[in-house]
């Protein structure tokens, strides 16, 4: 097997020490969603349920080229690079015609380090791959919802062409160049007999492969398929709750339709801090509106808050913890000067 099994979670001892950092001037990780619409209809997903999503009044649809090249352009206020630019949220980005040309325009700007995306990877046809790979993209992630076309509409209720699908892949990893590419199933939607088959094509058109974990992750979302009490993290190990979320100390959050969510979890909108349309990212992320979620959770109150109260990551994909060193935290974050510093 050419590729590695390994999660796509970085080095631990490549991480910083975030309780010695938060409040950060600048955000480490900007998650911006290409489109918030989707090619597939995932049972385990809220964007697969049209009906869910409807009562919401959430925009489905692709973000504007203006509104992305604000975004970008917004980083300059910051004083630091952002490390990672992630462009996923809770849609299929390829489902923009306009991706390659944000992944351009994004590594053009100077203002990034990396940027990744995750895609399941059905419309990765190779005109599409040449276009992203040519673009400077650094890390796609490929989320695999089936091993046969029955898998795949058991799963998705979508009919994919498995062997077109691998075929594709196979030549994406042939024209990748630098970019890693990470392959990825769910382990509880396949057999052992699966799970074998999956390493066997997979793990010779990879970087890295893994099995990661279902588990509620949705706040307000339940579908029978998602287990309730899973005894395994994302990417295995502890379950274990925490009562401060990190995320909301190094990430920002811009949706399709350029509001600004606390995070990537809120697929409801229910706990939007702003809009890119109307404020710069940087007023938006020192601003009040983020700062009240963000006190609340150190004083020990995120679970006044519904959305934070139900988040099932606090117990199955924390990689930083906070718990211990809130007061330290407060403090500075009622500094009116600790933002201007560098991060």
């Amino acid at each position: 097997m050419r590729a590695q099994y390994r999660s796509r979670l970085a080095d631990k001892e490549c991480r910083l020490e975030l309780h010695n950092l938060a409040p950060l001037a600048t955000p480490f990780v900007l998650i911006v969603d290409p489109a918030s619409n989707c090619n597939l209809k995932c049972r385990f997903c809220p964007t697969g349920h049209p009906d869910v999503i409807a009562a919401t009044g959430r925009y489905q649809g692709a973000m504007s080229v203006e509104i992305f090249q604000k975004v970008i352009n917004d980083l300059n206020d910051f004083p630091d690079k952002i490390k990672v630019l992630r462009l996923f949220k809770e849609g299929e980005p390829l489902m923009n015609k306009k991706f390659s040309e944000m992944v351009k325009y994004a590594k053009d700007s100077g203002h990034v380090q990396r940027i990744d995306t995750t895609t399941n990877g059905v419309l990765l046809t190779p005109e599409n791959s040449e276009k992203i790979i040519s673009a400077g993209i650094d890390q796609i992630n490929i989320s695999v919802n089936g091993l046969s076309e029955d898998q795949f509409l058991d799963l998705v209720k979508t009919r994919v062409k498995f062997q077109r699908y691998v075929k594709n892949l196979q030549y994406l990893y042939s024209i990748k160049g630098d970019c890693l590419l990470y392959i990825k199933a769910i382990q509880e939607n396949l057999s052992e007999d699966d799970q074998k088959r999956f390493i066997d094509i997979f793990g010779e058109i990879a970087d890295r492969i893994f099995f990661e974990h279902l588990f509620p992750n949705w706040p307000g979302f339940d579908d029978e398929i998602i287990p309730k009490d899973g005894k395994v993290a994302l990417y295995g190990g502890e379950v274990k709750e925490q009562e401060v979320c990190p995320y909301i100390f190094y990430t920002t959050t811009v949706n399709s339709d350029g509001t600004v969510s606390l995070c990537i979890q809120d697929w409801a909108r229910n706990l939007i801090v702003g809009d890119v349309k109307r404020s710069s990212l940087r007023d938006i992320w020192v601003g009040s509106a983020i700062n009240k979620h963000r006190i609340a959770h150190l004083k020990g109150c995120r679970k006044e808050n519904k959305t934070c109260g139900e988040c099932g990551v606090m117990s199955y994909s924390l990689y930083d913890n906070l718990d211990n060193h809130r007061s330290q935290i407060l403090l500075r974050i009622e500094s009116k000067d600790y933002y201007i510093s560098k991060s």
